[in-house]
């Protein structure tokens, strides 16, 4: 068991798994809120679970261990988590479950194309293929074809 749980697919399993359930929770808590303000609940709680957990772990930081280049990126990557909860959480409040989530999970094909453009790393043609029947399955799921 030691050894799963020290494996990237494991933590991937888990992440789909919570990612799911989330659609789910935040699907029934925008029913009789904005979707805005939601978003803005839901950060507060990740907050404080992530600070009681380096809290717990023992593994808070200086700020000034983090590169000039690793907190312009991580900044960024903060903005577009923001950006992204903001619609995703906007797109619940508007759709059904069942067809905003896998349209938000084309973000798996959108990784693989910046991946290839902007971090050099390769997929081999079964890689493509798999990209490409996410990409058809999503778009199925969510147009309902």
């Amino acid at each position: 068991m030691k050894a799963l749980v020290s494996t990237w697919q494991f933590w991937a399993v888990l992440s789909a798994a919570f990612a799911a359930l989330t659609a789910i929770f935040a699907k029934v808590g925008v029913a009789n809120v904005g979707s805005d303000f939601a978003t803005f609940i839901r950060t507060l709680v990740i907050l404080a679970a992530l600070a009681l957990m380096l809290t717990v772990t023992g593994s808070w930081q200086g700020l000034g261990t983090v590169s000039a280049r690793s907190g312009t990126f991580l900044v960024l990557s903060g903005l577009a988590t923001g950006a992204s909860w903001l619609c995703y959480f906007r797109a619940l409040k508007l759709g059904e479950a069942s067809r905003v989530a896998p349209i938000d999970k084309l973000s798996v094909v959108l990784v693989a194309v910046f991946a290839a453009l902007f971090l050099g790393e390769r997929l081999s043609a079964t890689g493509w293929l798999g990209v490409a029947l996410i990409g058809a399955g999503a778009m199925l799921i969510a147009t309902g074809l």
